[in-house]
């Protein structure tokens, strides 16, 4: 028998959608169950990379609905934004023909691998009726004072000609063309992210159901450091430039300040210099270098003196103002205390450049002290900076103080003196949204003349982002160059005024789409919060490592902004969190740009798409990343149409005297009926009992507890192996397989598991089991079958196991001691030795007996006898 892929994958793909088995009433949720997959950027075709990701989740949804849950699974395109930009300009395609293609081709694909949603829920970020209410949150943001506009450095990506977010920057270079990103200055939109940093940091540990490396990862690019504001007062000025410490009790090792090229003080401390000009060269060339360069430890140090002097406010003393290449304006405040002695990046600075040393902390001395670099004795020269604890010294009062204990103290008499005050301050900055180009949802702000910076009005959204633009990026928003867009009226006073020409960042739209589904046809507000409330927060969320910093940071920022608002009763958007690790070929991420992307439709075609899925979701552990292996495809096909072939097994197998009922064919049924004179006469049948209910427990233990689907795949390959093994094996119509009642049962629990993981192949099998032809055609209009059962394995319970049944059969190992009986040992029968031997080796009264001493041998005997000698 062969497998038949092509005839019944797209035979049971419109089974699905007829029935709309994957279509939910919102209203009614009951045992509801909300599993969401990241959607995808349209801007190419899927490659079996991005499969991952869509099969993973429509695990997830089948074996969920087999448990009787009401799964909510939607889909839709996050379809704004430079990746579908930078494809159509590559193929030379207006950005809104080149993503609704994607769309539709993507949706086919989406299709072809049997991964089923709720279609008719599905939104599309580029559509008006989307970005209409992406618009709609900016505007709350702005009336909240959230959204605001401020002329600073930002990151500058010069081959995409737009600005990036921190969070967009990946070791110095743009995420998407990884072009080196450079520091310029320009008006912006940001969106207020630091005012929830607080929020952000502490509502991490209510995520009970989020991978700990993803919290982590969250916490330190929020970075809350604990520290103290001190103001250095600038000599000859009535003004002091403040500077952020977290290392105070080194604060009189001071001995020079050091801003960052982007500080916005510079420009006035500088002017008028003698060496303005060298000066200026200096900055300009430190940002065009990347921030990841200027502020890694191997990167030389380089700066220039300002000419000015600042005080130390502790001791009076006067020390240089320098501007450096390994400051960033991102800590603190862009300025630094420089202690050199205690400091690398300082030690080494000041090497450089003869600046004064000056130790501050000296390590504890030991009754034998090692030679060491650092911290020796005062009045030493250093030959590296003393970051290690110590105990103060030519620190006025404070000498003798453990520096942990000088920390606190030094503080208080601070805040005392009025000098300096206890702050925090985080890594976190305010998320820039705004974008130099063309593809996204226009910023609703009008600028007048008289009036200001105006909000557009929410009854005249959408501001319809407009077709005919010449949208290739010059290094200014397209849309500055359509008079049409840009000219209009002042809302508030009527007069002529010009519109922002900025577009929003697409991790924008992302940041709420989830709430949309619930309610994606609402034409009078963003979604229905009764209903949004009854299925949120989502209770699974499955998606890529890579987004654990930007997309899912903003969609809870945006969610606690929506919650503050009371459009919304929850501060979190995702219960549970699962991250699945890329598929990687030829050792790098597939990617079009390297050559090693795999389509997914070649193989569909040659093998079907079962057997993608198999070998997909069979590769690795899910979490992981895992290379990809195309001879391994062909594998996965053999184990399906080996599954396959069991159809002929059962139809050959020995019918008994009396059939049973339909009822008692049921797997449930079955479980409960041990059959022991069966197993009496056919000890392979008992073990190939036993073995399918150890393989229901796997397998549904290992779905249940972090998805091990590659493990929980295994066990079902070794069921099938126990079902061949229980067969003669040299099955004839002359010599039969014994006793349906049993191999008919291993079957149909290999069937109803392997649905989650191939569908298609599953619901046939599971179709022809149960028809008494033994074959069942699709009814017209995809209604009922006659003449068996027709319910989808959809429609079927999640096969429950049998602990009695699944138990191992026991034997009573007698434990010999130098020959004599000291104990008894219950394993399960044929156990490995060496775990016999372990087992023998733990029990209580051996331990007892042995007293301390050294095992010479231990001798197995069959399942019968353990023999100890020392």
């Amino acid at each position: 028998m062969s497998y038949p892929f092509q005839q019944i994958e797209q035979k049971w793909q419109k089974y699905w959608v007829d029935q709309k088995l994957f279509e939910v009433d919102t209203a009614d949720t009951r045992n509801k169950f909300y599993c969401l997959m990241m959607f995808p950027y349209p801007s190419a075709a899927l490659h079996v990379g991005h499969g991952r990701n869509y099969i993973i989740g429509d695990v997830v949804v089948r074996y969920k609905k087999m448990n009787g849950f009401n799964v909510l699974t939607p889909m839709g395109w996050d379809a704004f934004g430079l990746p579908a930009e930078n494809a159509a300009i590559k193929g030379g395609i207006h950005p809104k023909i080149s993503t609704l293609n994607n769309v539709a081709n993507m949706k086919r694909q989406l299709k072809s691998w049997g991964v089923c949603y709720d279609w008719k829920r599905e939104v599309t970020a580029c559509l008006p009726d989307y970005y209409q209410w992406t618009q709609w949150i900016f505007l709350k943001l702005f009336e909240k004072g959230l959204a605001y506009k401020k002329l600073g450095g930002v990151n500058w990506c010069p081959s995409c000609q737009t600005v990036l977010a921190n969070e967009q920057v990946i070791d110095g270079s743009c995420e998407r063309c990884d072009a080196k990103v450079i520091d310029k200055d320009l008006e912006q939109w940001f969106f207020k992210i630091t005012d929830y940093a607080q929020t952000l940091l502490d509502d991490l540990e209510s995520l009970k159901g989020w991978p700990e490396r993803v919290k982590t990862m969250q916490k330190n690019w929020i970075g809350r450091s604990d520290g103290v504001n001190i103001d250095f007062p600038i000599d000859g000025e009535n003004d002091k430039l403040p500077c952020f410490t977290t290392r105070v009790d080194t604060i009189f090792g001071a001995t020079y300040m050091v801003l960052a090229p982007e500080h916005p003080r510079i420009d006035s401390l500088i002017r008028g210099a003698k060496n303005e000009p060298e000066i200026r060269k200096l900055i300009a060339r430190i940002r065009t270098q990347s921030k990841t360069d200027r502020a890694a430890t191997e990167t030389e140090k380089e700066g220039i003196f300002t000419g000015r002097s600042v005080i130390n406010p502790v001791n009076g003393q006067k020390i240089p103002l320098w501007i450096a290449n390994y400051v960033l304006m991102e800590y603190g405040t862009g300025a630094v205390m420089a202690v050199p002695a205690h400091d690398q990046r300082d030690f080494e600075f000041a090497k450089k450049y003869g600046l004064a040393v000056k130790e501050v902390i000296q390590q504890i001395p030991s009754p034998q002290p090692p030679p060491v670099e650092g911290g020796g004795e005062v009045g030493k020269e250093l030959q590296a900076a003393y970051e290690d604890d110590g105990v103060l010294v030519n620190s006025g009062e404070f000498d003798g103080l453990p520096n942990r204990e000088a920390m606190q103290k030094i503080a208080d008499w601070m805040e005392q003196k009025g000098i300096g005050k206890r702050s925090v301050h985080y890594r976190l900055r305010d998320w820039l949204i705004s974008r130099q180009r063309y593809w996204g949802a226009p910023i609703p702000i009008i600028y007048c003349s008289d009036c200001g910076t105006i909000p557009v009005a929410e009854k005249d959204l959408p501001v319809l982002l407009p077709e005919d633009v010449e949208f290739r990026p010059k290094g200014e928003s397209p849309l500055a160059r359509v008079p049409s867009f840009v000219q209009t009226q002042c809302p508030k006073c009527g007069k002529s005024a010009r519109r922002e020409t900025d577009t929003m960042d697409t991790f924008v739209d992302s940041s709420w789409y989830y709430l949309r589904y619930i309610s994606p046809k609402e034409a009078q507000r963003p979604f229905d919060s009764e209903a949004v409330n009854r299925w949120l927060p989502v209770d699974q969320y499955i998606g890529g490592v890579e987004h654990a910093i930007l997309h899912l940071l903003y969609s809870r920022f945006i969610t606690k902004v929506l919650c503050d608002g009371g459009f919304i009763k929850f501060r979190e958007p995702f219960a549970n969190l699962f991250t699945q690790g890329m598929i990687v070929k030829d050792g790098t991420k597939m990617s079009k740009s390297r050559g090693n992307t795999v389509s997914p439709d070649e193989l569909i075609s040659k093998y079907g798409a079962d057997t993608v899925r198999l070998y997909t979701l069979f590769i690795g552990p899910p979490e992981k990343d895992v290379e990809w292996n195309d001879r391994g495809v062909e594998g996965a096909w053999r184990f399906l149409s080996r599954v396959w072939r069991l159809l002929d097994s059962v139809q050959r197998s020995q019918p008994e005297a009396d059939p049973p009922s339909a009822e008692a064919y049921s797997v449930q049924e079955r479980q409960k009926n041990q059959n022991s004179e069966l197993e009496t006469r056919n000890p392979k049948l008992n073990s190939l009992r036993r073995k399918t209910h150890q393989t229901i427990q796997r397998v549904t233990e290992d779905i249940e507890e972090e998805f091990h689907f590659n493990t929980a795949i295994s066990a079902i390959m070794e069921l099938v192996n126990a079902i061949y093994d229980s067969i003669d094996p040299a099955p004839s119509t002359q010599h039969p397989a014994p006793d349906s009642t049993v191999l008919r049962e291993a079957v149909e629990t290999v069937v109803l598991l392997l649905h989650p993981f191939v569908p298609h192949i599953s619901e046939e099998m599971w179709q022809r089991l149960k028809t008494e032809s033994g074959e069942w055609e699709m009814p017209a209009g995809g209604g009922s079958a006659s003449g068996g059962e027709s319910e989808s394995l959809l429609q079927q319970p999640w096969p429950q196991y049998d602990p009695a049944i699944a138990k191992e059969e026991e034997v009573s190992l007698v434990i010999q001691i130098n020959g004599k009986v000291r104990s008894r040992l219950d394993v399960p029968a044929g156990l490995d030795q060496e775990e016999i031997k372990k087992r023998a080796l733990q029990d209580g009264k051996v331990r007892e007996w042995l007293g301390g001493n050294t095992v010479k041998k231990i001798i197995v005997v069959g399942d019968r006898l353990v023999n100890i000698v020392f």
